[in-house]
This record gives structure tokens, sequence and C-alpha cells, in this order.
């Protein structure tokens, strides 16, 4: 299994990256994490008919507003979209004119799923739960090829997250504070707290991503987010876009 970032920055993309897209390659399956405007590498890197399956987080734009690249790809097998509750209605009205192009006049074919929170199989094991944000969140927890992954972005430190990231085999996990930065208005994570998680989680590998671009405003700063995390949880790595994992 191989894992890609192909785009690892919060809010908007910079020299340091593109907003938050991650591909998961499994021996039967793509999964992919969100649809930031790191969506546009995709093709470099689907190259069979593996069927392909993409998770949106939630709706914030950033890491829903590369779907109007969804024209470029010809891919010849159907992407199969998954959210929370609403994102027919939103997706429907977001990817129409006069903002993109519309769903069915795409040359790749897509459809759109939603998903309570829960336990699904979809058809691989797929646990979504609400994290904290200020607007519904999804984080999600995959199980394929032997291995647990869990996708957390965009929120603060919840039981909901523990939950999803116990015992996994790689937490990817939203940096987008610094070192000892918190804003209770505006949930997010810093280093600290995303390594004390995969710590009391007992997960094997913490990824840190989806960096705010209005605070790590270099790739250096991403390294002292990774110093700062391994102090407390030991196998930690700060993602930057094109970073590969093979698990």
């Amino acid at each position: 299994m191989k894992i890609v970032f192909l785009g690892t920055n919060g809010w908007y993309s910079t020299e340091t990256g593109n907003t938050a897209c991650v591909l998961v390659d499994t021996k039967k399956y793509y999964i992919v994490f969100d649809a930031g405007d790191g969506i546009y590498k995709l093709d470099n890197y689907i190259t069979s008919n593996k069927p392909i399956y993409l998770f949106l987080s939630h709706f914030h734009l950033e890491h829903i507003f590369g779907l109007h690249i969804l024209n470029k790809f010809k891919f010849k097998q159907t992407i199969q979209v998954y959210g929370q509750k609403g994102t027919k209605k939103i997706l429907n009205h977001l990817l129409q004119h006069p903002f993109t192009v519309p769903l069915d006049k795409l040359p790749v074919k897509v459809e759109v799923n939603e998903l309570s929170e829960g336990m699904h199989k979809i058809p691989f094991p797929v646990v979504c739960k609400l994290l904290l944000h200020a607007d519904p969140c999804f984080g999600y927890r995959v199980e394929l090829d032997g291995k647990t992954i869990t996708y957390c972005t965009d929120t603060g430190i919840c039981d909901n997250g523990l939950e999803l990231a116990k015992n996994a085999d790689i937490l990817i996990h939203e940096c987008a504070h610094k070192l000892g930065q918190f804003n209770e208005k505006w949930p997010h994570t810093n280093p600290q707290e995303a390594a004390e998680l995969a710590k009391n989680a007992n997960v094997k590998q913490l990824v840190l991503f989806h960096f705010s671009a209005a605070i790590y405003k270099s790739l250096e700063e991403r390294k002292q987010a990774e110093r700062g995390a391994r102090a407390i949880f030991k196998n930690t790595l700060a993602a930057i876009d094109g970073m590969e994992l093979n698990i």
C-alpha cells in the first residue's frame, strides 16, 4: 500500500504546497481523501482501472474546490464520491453553471453518495465520525490490505478523533496551528496535541499535514512542528507535497 500526499496546505495554496488531497493506492482500490486543488495531480498516479473512492471531510472550499478540476480527468472508471448528509445538494449546486462544468457533462463518470456517522462497508470497511470543528466535518477510518488508516483534518482534539485513531497503522492528522497555539473559537490542532493523540491512541505512525498557509510559511517551520511532536511521539513525520509512504 502506498500513500501519496498531493496537497498538504490548509486554507490556500502557496509555494509550500497545494490544499488538502491524499491518495491511498491499495491492491484493489484507489482511495482519495479530500478534493483540495492538489487533486489535479491525481492522473499522475492513477494508472490502472481500479475503482476510485473519494471521501470528503467537509464543505470548506479548500477541501472541495479541486472538484472543478474533474473535467481534466479521462478515467474509464467511475469516481465514487462520499460525504456527510447534504453532500449531494451542495455538490449539485457547486458543480454547475455558472461555476464549473456540471457533473453530468464531465468526461469522467461521478456518483455522489452520502454517509451517516458509523460503520459502513462500501465494499471495504469505513468508519466516519464528526470531529470538533466550526462546521460539521467527518474524520474517516478505513481498513484495507490488512492496514488501518485514519484521516482527521480540520479538528480540535476530541473523543471521536481518538476513537477513529485507536491502534491505526497510520494517523494522518491536521496541524494547522504551531507549537503552543490554540484557538477555542476555531478548533484546529497543534503539533503537541496531535502527538498526544497519537500516543494515547497507540498508533504506529503519525503524519502531520494540513498546515495553515497563513501560519506555516516555510517547510522549515513544518520541520519545527515535526521536532516538537517527536518529543512526545517519536514516529512522527511532517508531510510535504509529493511525499510517498509505503506501509
